[in-house]
């Protein structure tokens, strides 16, 4: 009985003692496994409907995000709007902490002294969303073709493997400019607007009991700013990524102007506004309330 009782004790004391990066990456894997496993759905309803556009006849009604909610739930099952919510967790849990470990330490190297000002948020955020982006592509491409529904894959390992013998590496990586593109972006608008609208508060209401609410409505108006400017490349990633032609960036977004127009980029931005709105925000205010019960300013 007191044996147990020591371990227990000694557990959160060791992870104090823990070095700030990998607390850092702790706390950002924690709020990256919440967000991604609520918001899973409004994922796979934004794939679904940049994917359609692929097989829509000429003069066929549109379809909206609420169509496309009932249709999954009618023709397949309730639980199926969690379909590839494994490889999101596969790329999230460790993505979303790579991420804000990164941030953290890009922060503490650059920013100790001062906090960034606008243009310095930017190239922060931008460089902690390169840095995970590119070390989870290959899970960010399996996920994207689970929530397609085009593909018949029963696990994220027999994913890969099927994708690496039958397209080779290179599949693996697919999408990659346009993935960079609309991440680091993202990642440094909203860095940006979240930072700045927190600097603009009074200091009595960032350290008052709302503080996680008033954290939580910044990063709601910064996901939006930031979702709309880089909704055009989330659906070239997304064509990329589903297609086995391998084309590239430029070739894609081409493609997709000819086809559908300007409104082609922006299929699904609602339903991916809102996730990725609402994760950031869930993800930031989760974190920085884990980093300030270890003791760490974010």
């Amino acid at each position: 009985m007191q044996e147990n009782q020591d371990s227990q004790s000694r557990a959160p004391s060791s992870l104090m003692k823990a070095h700030p990066a990998l607390k850092a990456f702790m706390c950002g894997s924690l709020s990256g496994t919440c967000s991604t496993l609520l918001f899973q759905p409004l994922d796979l309803v934004k794939t679904r409907l940049q994917t359609l556009q692929n097989n829509a006849k000429p003069g066929a009604p549109k379809v909206g995000m609420f169509t496309v909610f009932v249709n999954v739930i009618r023709t397949e099952k309730f639980f199926s709007l969690w379909k590839g919510v494994s490889p999101s967790f596969v790329r999230c849990i460790p993505g979303v902490g790579i991420y804000f470990s990164t941030f953290y330490s890009l922060k503490q190297h650059f920013f100790l002294d001062q906090p960034p000002n606008a243009f310095e948020a930017v190239l922060l955020g931008s460089g902690a969303r390169a840095v995970a982006g590119v070390c989870m592509l290959p899970f960010t491409v399996i996920k994207t073709r689970f929530e397609s529904g085009k593909f018949n894959y029963v696990s994220v390992a027999g994913a890969l493997r099927s994708m690496y013998e039958t397209e080779g590496f290179r599949a693996l990586f697919s999408g990659l400019t346009a993935t960079l593109l609309r991440d680091a972006p993202f990642s440094g608008i909203y860095v940006m607007f979240y930072s700045q609208a927190k600097r603009a508060l009074p200091q009595e209401v960032s350290s008052s009991p709302y503080a996680p609410l008033v954290n939580f409505s910044c990063g709601v108006v910064a996901g939006v700013l930031a979702s709309l400017v880089t909704q055009p490349a989330d659906v070239v990633k997304t064509h990329i990524q589903v297609s086995s032609s391998q084309r590239s960036t430029r070739d894609t977004a081409r493609h997709i102007y000819k086809e559908y127009g300007m409104n082609g980029f922006f299929r699904g931005a609602v339903p991916r506004s809102l996730r990725r709105t609402l994760m950031a925000a869930m993800a930031w205010t989760v974190y920085e309330q884990l980093m300030a019960q270890m003791g760490l300013k974010s």
